[in-house]
């Protein structure tokens, strides 16, 4: 019916939704101009995807979203309509917040967060302007899952990041994804805000990513002071426990005092920040000031120290079948006219095997029980689903082995040598081999964890010629190879 507000990822309009006769609200995305028809096919399908990831979140203080609608090749998301201020609108209207008033409205934030990362989704813009506060006084947090939909896959393999300078954590402005405790840290921050009126760390785009990345953590007035710059230290693992944060909350807007918790100040330090810091960070506050975005959310530029680092996530489902491509089938297989991938699927996800007689290689891209498929996976839960998978097969000193495709016709007992940590592949990877009746290795598995995606794969052969070691390193090389591929398709 009329527009409600727009910024750097769309539209928002007041809206009639005639069949249960009611208001809600339109947010309209925004598409960047110049895209291909693939490219713009594929925004599309993350938004829907993310959408429907956020859809399952049930909290009274996260805006709920009712429906998705595609049209025109471009995804609207109707949600609930929500009628007050922003904490930012009420900040400038009324001036700081006293500590109680602000100590509720962090708690309510923070326990909405928690339940997203339980279910491994980060919001990765909490700011001001994200957290409403109804007229009934229900504090709700808005814009859930868009930043992290707009930027894991698209904006960020451009060396692009979303959010807002001085409300993004040292470690996602230093290149990392990110996890739960930045979302915790732009929390600190937005409360910073609610408690002086003021930022944290004021100035131009550039001045306050370079201020996060190299000045002291401020310390707010009152009793939620030393509470918000433990939020706020620099490195995530310095920051407290979200479910302390929220006792000591809660005791303060109950009008009591928060209780000390622990900071670590040896690796809360500016210039400390992650693995890339230094030289990176140097450049991103040289470079972040080239703001590409206007009102509201920003993009801005962000240097990244390998050409090939990979998305945040993995949200557009692949062939498996083109995850090895035909040059690297015919160098693990020794053979020049390679054969086609055969592509199945089980419960665990989709596969697919290149077997010829005596040998052969497997793929899979896996998922757990709780998930669609493999790309509705994060970052979270395929770690914890890597990890099940490392547990699982330490479990079980053999295993029944057959592959009739390529000569094992019978089932027949593998033992299992010690599972191992892999390293040069991934994220995180590790590996065991299976030894037939004569002692010999004859498959060499390897898992690897690359965002939100656990990989899956093995090289088998009957031959007596490779060596127990040639085995190991045809499997290193299948998953390398493999992991390249997703690297490449970005």
């Amino acid at each position: 019916m009329r527009p409600l507000g727009a910024g750097g990822m769309g539209k928002v309009w007041l809206a009639r939704d005639e069949m249960l006769d009611r208001d809600v609200a339109v947010k309209e995305l925004t598409l960047a101009e110049g895209m291909s028809p693939k490219e713009r096919s594929d925004s599309v399908k993350r938004a829907v995807r993310e959408a429907q990831a956020t859809a399952r979140l049930r909290h009274p203080g996260i805006v709920a979203l009712h429906d998705v609608v595609v049209e025109n090749d471009r995804p609207w998301l109707v949600m609930e309509l929500l009628r007050g201020r922003t904490l930012g609108e009420t900040v400038r209207e009324f001036g700081p917040m006293p500590a109680d008033h602000a100590a509720r409205v962090g708690a309510d934030v923070l326990e909405a967060l928690m339940t997203a990362h339980a279910q491994g989704l980060q919001h990765r813009d909490v700011k001001p302007g994200n957290v409403f506060v109804t007229e009934s006084g229900r504090v709700v947090l808005t814009d859930f899952g868009i930043a992290r939909q707009e930027g894991q896959a698209t904006l960020t393999e451009q060396g692009l990041m979303i959010g807002s300078p001085g409300f993004i954590a040292p470690e996602r402005l230093a290149g990392e994804p990110g996890g739960p405790a930045s979302d915790l840290w732009s929390l600190g921050a937005t409360l910073y805000v609610a408690l002086t009126g003021a930022p944290a760390y004021e100035g131009s785009a550039g001045q306050r990513v370079r201020a996060t990345l190299t000045e002291p953590v401020p310390v707010a007035p009152g009793p939620l002071g030393p509470l918000l710059s433990a939020m706020m230290a620099h490195q995530p693992a310095a920051r407290p426990d979200p479910r302390l944060v929220v006792q000591a909350l809660r005791q303060v807007a109950a009008g009591g005092q928060a209780p000390p918790l622990p900071v670590n100040h040896d690796i809360t330090a500016p210039g400390k920040v992650g693995r890339r810091g230094g030289r990176a960070a140097l450049w991103i506050a040289a470079v972040s000031a080239l703001i590409l975005g206007a009102g509201g959310t920003t993009a801005f530029l962000v240097l990244r120290d390998r050409a090939d680092s990979a998305p945040a996530a993995f949200t557009v489902p692949m062939d498996v079948c083109t995850l090895l491509t035909r040059q690297d089938v015919g160098r693990l297989l020794r053979m020049q006219q390679p054969p086609k991938g055969q592509p199945s699927s089980d419960d665990e996800g989709p596969k697919c095997g290149w077997p010829v007689t005596n040998t052969g290689v497997d793929l899979q891209v896996q998922k757990d029980s709780d998930t669609v498929d493999p790309w509705s996976m994060t970052p979270v839960s395929a770690h914890r689903l890597f990890e099940s998978q490392k547990r699982k097969w330490a479990r079980y000193g053999s295993v029944d082995w057959i592959w009739p495709e390529i000569g094992a016709k019978n089932a027949q007992q593998a033992k299992r040598t010690p599972v191992h940590q892999v390293t040069g592949v991934a994220e995180e990877a590790f590996g065991f081999e299976l030894k037939g009746s004569t002692g010999r290795v004859h498959s060499a598995y390897v898992f690897y964890r690359l965002a939100n995606l656990v990989v899956a794969v093995s090289y088998s052969t009957l031959s007596d010629k490779p060596t127990d070691e040639e085995i190991k390193q045809t499997a290193l090389k299948a998953a390398q190879a493999s992991e390249q591929v997703l690297r490449n398709a970005r």
